[in-house]
């Protein structure tokens, strides 16, 4: 199995037991202080996405079980929600049951969007797209913008306890990630912890422009456009 194919089959397999990553709950939990942290920082990422202010039509790519599509469905005239399996869809359409909400099964790295959109937001997914895929995946990304278009996504800082307790991050060089379920399955997947100044200057490269910012020890968020957008 390739690693793009475990990466989906992981998520399949995790579907029911992902919330409890964010959630800080079981094997996520790292006390009352870091998990208190934690949430703090997922606030301040909020409050930058409300800030952003999500409005118009919005394409959110690898929404899994809707963390953050309900708090797009606040702002958009339209959400369409994009994920390669229909496990997590299912569980994120039980939690918004929103009706501005259009959930799509596409893997993102076949699927092209065909109409234009004002916003398009993911969360935790560039550091799930390899590095060979990079540039192709932002300009899938530029491709679905409208004039004038936007992007915002969220993503994990490199820290020891932003992950299971019986999970080890390899160096921050790593490429890929070792992931166990809670019955004890492994897989092997993508993952890619940034440095925000290195990615803002990747992304400048590419003639976007985006600010980079973090939250302290936990996230990084991104937010702008193409060229001076």
């Amino acid at each position: 199995m390739d690693l793009i194919q475990q990466q989906i089959e992981y998520y399949r397999a995790r579907a029911d037991e992902y919330d409890e990553w964010f959630l800080r709950q079981g094997r996520f939990d790292h006390g009352t202080e870091l998990n208190q942290q934690w949430f703090d920082q997922a606030e301040a990422v909020r409050q930058a996405l409300g800030e952003f202010n999500p409005r118009g039509k919005v394409l959110e790519l690898a929404c899994g079980t809707g963390l953050w599509t309900g708090e797009l469905a606040r702002y958009a005239e339209q959400v369409v929600a994009v994920d390669a399996v229909s496990e997590v869809l299912e569980v994120n359409r039980e939690r918004v049951q929103s009706e501005r909400v259009e959930y799509l099964e596409a893997d993102l790295f076949a699927w092209q969007p065909e109409p234009l959109y004002d916003v398009v937001y993911f969360s935790f997914w560039l550091s799930h797209v390899p590095p060979e895929r990079f540039l192709g995946f932002w300009q899938m990304v530029q491709g679905a913008l409208a004039p004038g278009g936007r992007v915002f996504f969220v993503d994990s800082l490199y820290d020891r306890t932003t992950t299971a307790n019986n999970h080890r991050l390899k160096g921050r060089d790593a490429t890929t990630q070792t992931r166990k379920l809670n019955d004890g399955r492994t897989y092997e997947i993508v993952k890619i912890y940034y440095e925000p100044e290195v990615l803002q200057n990747r992304l400048q490269e590419l003639g976007w422009n985006v600010e980079v910012r973090t939250t302290g020890n936990y996230f990084l968020y991104g937010a702008g456009g193409l060229g001076g957008g």
